[in-house]
Parts: C-alpha cells; sequence; structure tokens
C-alpha cells in the first residue's frame, strides 16, 4: 500500500489536504508504553503553522483525537493505534480554478495522468504538506517509545536561502564533542523560535523569507537530524538497512528532494584516507574515532550518532505569474497561484524530519532480533 511503511511497526498515514480529517494507524507499537499527552501535543504544535513569519494563513489548531490502542490509563495495549486530526479551516472554492490547470511544481499534472482528472486537486490532496501533521501524530508517538531506549533525535535548519546555521558536533567522538552535542540537542529540545542552533541566524533567515515572500517567490532549505544512543549493530544489510529505510520514508515528506548520511556527497570528493573512520578505544569501549560514516556502515549502525541531511526544495506554490496548460483544451494559459501557502516548508518540516526519522528507527529497533541486542564487547559511544 502506497500510504503505508514499515515492517515490524506499519505506518499508515491517510487522508487529503481539504477532507474531513487526517490520521495515521500504528501496528505494532509495544504494549505498556504510557504516553504523555502533553509532550506528544507539544511535539505536534512545532509543526502547526503560525509560528513563523511566512506560514501559511491556514490556521488548523490540530487537535489529535486516540481512537484506539490504548488503555483506560493511556498506556498502549498492543492493539493498533488509530488517531484522527480534524481539519477545521478549509476553503476548498479557492482551488476550483486548478481543477484542469496544474501548478508548475506540484503533483497536479502527474496525478492527473494516472487518476485523468478524479484526483482531488484541493489543496494538493493527499500530496498536500498537511498531511505531515498525521506523521508528526505518528512519529511523536515513536520518539517517546524511543526515549525509553535513551535513543535521542534532534533536528535543526541547516541552511535556508543561502543563510548557515552552526555545525552539530557529529563528525568527532571525543568526550568533549559528545558533550558539546548533547547541550546542542538539549539547547533544540527548548529553544523558542526558529530550530537553529545560533540564535544569530533567526533574524536573517525570517528576513530571507520576508523578502522572497513580499516578492511573490519561495525559498529552500536544508534540514540535519541527528539520532543518539543507537547501540552498534541495529540494522540490516542492502535493501533494510537504515539508511535504506530512513531514506524511503524521508521521500514520504513532501518537497523533499534528496538526503545525504554522514560526510555525503563531500565525501566523493575526498580520499579513502580522509573519509574512513579509524577505530579506538575510548572509555573501554571500542568506537569510531570519527564519524564521517554518519553512524552506519553497510547499513547497520555502528553506535555513533547517526545523523542524515535532506534538502527540501522552495514551496511550489508562489503568486508570480507562471505558464501551465488547460487540460480540458489543451491550451497554453498564464496561471498566478491564490490561495494560503507556506514560503519556505522547511521552517515547519524540522519536527517532521524528527518524527519520520523516529518512525524508521523504531521498526529497525523493533525488528532487530532479541539475540543481537546482547554485545559482549560493548562496542559503541
Amino acid at each position: 500500500m502506497p500510504s503505508t511503511f514499515g515492517t515490524t511497526l506499519r505506518v499508515t498515514v491517510f487522508g487529503q489536504s481539504h477532507s474531513e480529517a487526517i490520521g495515521c494507524v500504528l501496528d505494532g507499537l509495544p504494549s505498556g508504553l504510557h504516553l504523555d499527552m502533553n509532550a506528544l501535543t507539544h511535539f505536534i504544535a512545532r509543526r502547526t503553522p503560525g509560528s513563523f513569519s511566512g506560514d501559511t494563513p491556514r490556521h488548523e489548531r490540530d487537535s489529535f483525537h486516540i481512537l484506539s490502542g490504548l488503555t483506560s490509563k493511556g498506556t498502549t495495549c498492543g492493539a493498533p493505534l488509530a488517531a484522527i486530526i480534524e481539519n477545521t479551516d478549509v476553503r476548498t472554492g479557492d482551488y476550483n480554478y486548478l481543477s484542469t490547470i496544474p501548478r508548475p511544481g506540484h503533483a497536479d499534472f502527474a496525478a492527473w495522468c494516472k487518476w485523468h482528472g478524479r484526483q482531488d486537486a484541493s489543496g494538493g490532496g493527499q500530496f498536500s504538506g498537511r498531511l505531515t501533521a498525521a506523521l508528526c501524530l505518528a512519529g511523536g508517538i515513536a520518539v517517546q517509545a524511543l526515549s525509553t531506549q535513551e535513543i535521542h533525535i534532534a533536528a535543526h535548519l541547516k541552511e535556508v536561502a543561502g543563510i548557515k546555521d552552526d555545525t552539530l558536533a557529529v563528525f568527532d567522538a571525543s568526550s568533549a564533542s559528545r558533550l558539546l552535542l548533547s547541550k546542542q540537542i538539549s539547547h533544540l529540545h527548548t529553544k523558542q523560535g526558529l530550530p537553529v542552533l545560533n540564535d544569530l541566524a533567526d533574524e536573517k533567515i525570517l528576513s530571507a523569507i520576508r523578502a522572497a515572500r513580499a516578492a511573490g517567490d519561495s525559498v529552500g532549505g536544508l534540514v540535519k537530524c541527528v539520532a543518539t544512543g543507537i547501540p552498534a549493530g541495529m540494522g540490516s544489510p542492502l535493501f533494510e538497512g537504515l539508511e535504506s529505510t530512513i531514506a524511503h520514508a524521508i521521500f514520504s515528506i513532501p518537497a523533499v528532494k534528496g538526503i545525504e548520511f554522514g560526510l555525503g556527497f563531500e565525501a566523493a570528493r575526498t580520499r579513502g584516507s580522509k573519509n574512513n573512520d579509524p577505530y579506538v578505544v575510548q572509555d573501554g569501549k571500542v568506537q569510531p574515532a570519527t564519524n564521517n560514516a554518519g553512524g552506519i556502515l553497510g547499513g547497520i549502525s555502528t553506535g555513533a550518532p547517526l545523523f542524515f541531511t535532506c534538502a527540501f526544495k522552495p514551496i511550489s506554490s508562489i503568486s508570480l505569474p507562471q505558464h501551465s496548460v488547460d487540460l480540458s483544451s489543451n491550451t497554453q494559459t498564464t496561471l498566478e497561484v491564490h490561495g494560503r501557502h507556506d514560503t519556505c516548508t522547511a521552517l515547519r518540516a524540522v519536527p517532521v524530519v524528527e518524527a519520520v526519522c523516529a518512525l524508521a528507527l523504531l521498526d529497525a529497533e523493533l525488528s532487530w532480533p532479541q539475540e543481537s541486542k546482547r554485545n559482549p564487547y560493548e562496542v559503541g559511544l
């Protein structure tokens, strides 16, 4: 099913931008996990529009309702957990003019070719970023499940409109670097405003977004995500490797156009002597001294922090006139997109990246044979 992913933890997302509700189903959650509803509400709120300059004017509260999967005490019971988020600020009429005119950069034309005009075009239908609220709901639960295993995830805006944030301390395995990374993760978890490490980057990024919006245009960005506490040995080779699993899930986020793990594409510009991560014994444990691999080798975790960067394209809905075609008459036309849209999707995508990463890692953790989880050599950080 195209709306479902996962092996042991099966995650389904459903709904459309302007349907009555959107939601998710998590099948395979272990029983006995007590959900902190306040923490889950806060996690979802980080994605909710209205927090930043340039956000869509569409105001959804993103209040969720869990339909099944919990006991009366708020603990998972082993049954599939189903939850919904109502769509309360819908203006379907804003999209009537798009029934036959595809918006450049959107999935409109591709969806038309697949469903011959029978798809829901309002707000992007099932292709809309609105569905990332349901991903956040599912992923927020996964974040809490992983935290019981001391696995923690954080992401930040690495770059927006050419403006760069500080770098996460993920490439060096020294004690000082690990301490700094822990402080950076704590900073991101508690910070108000933009999810950046350097507070000076806040206003610079927002200023660039306001300038793009005033020009009727949009900007893209890079989001970097790190997960710590993952023991060595999690994952599998080939098609079920951690990179394969995470990349598969990350590309479910609308507007993602690329992903790189560790040093990524920069590794193609260096030599093996620089790219390789030598092994050392530190605090009685074997570990990589550096982390150019991003915490994964052969699809399996090394015990070092797992990290990746994903690229978000500029928002396709811009107010500038663009060339398109009226599919009903097969004639050229000029399109000016109306409706309510973000200017930079990367801003609100940060918790979505964390959520999807958590879902992929929880699936890998639950799929890991119990006998493999006991490592007598205590490899890892």
